[in-house]
């Protein structure tokens, strides 16, 4: 079935980057900053309700990658518009944020022609601690949650990357390196049962 909630969800989350967008480049960085919480939210509840209803699948975890692709970047472009002085300020840190994102989505790219959708426990951690941090930062509150997102990040990008390069084949929803692992060990029956489950 194609219609679920979780799917409207991240559907309406992608949606809403317009919006974003739109409050960026009309300087209403209250709104903007609302916005963003009701992106985060959505994404956050459509994850629950997939478990919560059993209703996970492909179509909603590569769903789930582009809307954090479309909010994630009109977050940075948002940023930009809204508070240059600050993003220069931080530019290393948002250099190290932006390589983490893209290089992963560019190495699946190159090697299976689509894009990524692992959602590891390292990008889960670095996700929660940059939104934290994204606030904070830009509500002018602390410089250092950002700035600890950024490494953390650092860290999951690269375990992204290990990953694609371990896989023999794109597969949704892979938590660790160690998981991508076992699954490039099983024996190719084995592999392709577990693909026909999810």
């Amino acid at each position: 079935m194609m219609f679920t909630w979780p799917n409207a969800l991240s559907f309406a989350r992608i949606l809403l980057t317009p919006l974003l967008f739109a409050l960026a480049l009309y300087q209403q960085p209250v709104w903007y900053l609302v916005v963003v919480a009701a992106t985060i939210f959505t994404d956050l509840l459509d994850g629950y309700l997939a478990r919560r209803l059993n209703q996970v699948s492909r179509l909603g975890s590569q769903l789930d990658s582009w809307g954090d692709f479309f909010v994630y970047t009109t977050m940075a472009l948002g940023a930009w518009i809204l508070w240059p002085a600050v993003v220069q300020r931080e530019a290393l840190y948002c250099v190290l944020l932006a390589c983490s994102f893209v290089l992963p989505v560019l190495l699946g790219l190159v090697k299976f022609a689509s894009t990524t959708s692992y959602h590891t426990w390292s990008t889960k951690a670095a996700v929660a601690l940059g939104v934290i941090g994204y606030f904070l930062l830009f509500g002018g509150l602390a410089e250092w949650p950002f700035r600890a997102a950024a490494l953390l990040a650092v860290y999951a990008g690269i375990e992204e990357i290990a990953i694609t390069l371990v896989l023999p084949k794109p597969r949704a929803d892979v938590r660790s390196l160690r998981q991508a692992r076992a699954i490039a060990r099983a024996k190719p029956w084995v592999r392709a049962r577990q693909d026909g489950e999810r």
